[in-house]
């Protein structure tokens, strides 16, 4: 009756879906597209845990899919990922879905952690500095300008001509 029990038993895991949408898919139709891969994972009994709405963006490289009887070459693309929780039937069913629809051009799904891991951005801890000591002045006084140290204009365009003429 054990063995029963655990056959029947389905494990869920957590995943990541990750795809690229076509860019010549209009942006208001891009939802239509981000509905219907939400609209599979609930139909596969998946749960939603958080997602990201797709954002178009430049490619590293240019991908090619194919259209119809010729082969498109794309250079930007809507990335977007959903996290979801389901079985591990329901995420190979998923990853099906994804490269046999017509309007994703790559897509990933992978296996993950249900916390958030995503790097944030953390600002630069600043050093507090503490002055204990003051700055004292030394018992010597400051050099003044005395007349005799002062050099006349004359006297320094003679040594600017004298340096560059070298």
């Amino acid at each position: 009756m054990a063995k029963e029990a655990a056959d029947t038993e389905v494990v869920t895991r957590i995943y990541e879906a990750g795809y690229h949408v076509v860019p010549t898919v209009s942006e208001g139709d891009v939802e239509k597209v981000v509905a219907e891969i939400r609209a599979e994972i609930e139909q596969l009994g998946g749960s939603f845990i958080a997602e990201g709405a797709p954002s178009l963006m430049k490619l590293a490289y240019a991908m090619n899919k194919r259209d119809g009887e010729k082969y498109a070459e794309y250079d930007r693309a809507y990335f977007g990922w959903i996290k979801f929780e389901g079985s591990t039937e329901s995420a190979k069913v998923l990853t099906d879905f994804l490269k046999g629809h017509a309007s994703i051009l790559r897509s990933i799904v992978f296996k993950t952690v249900r916390e958030d891991t995503r790097a944030k951005f953390k600002a630069p801890q600043l050093r507090e500095v503490k002055r204990s000591d003051t700055i004292k002045s030394s018992p010597r006084k400051a050099p003044e300008a005395d007349e005799k140290d002062a050099v006349s204009e004359e006297d320094l365009e003679k040594a600017l001509e004298t340096l560059t003429a070298e």
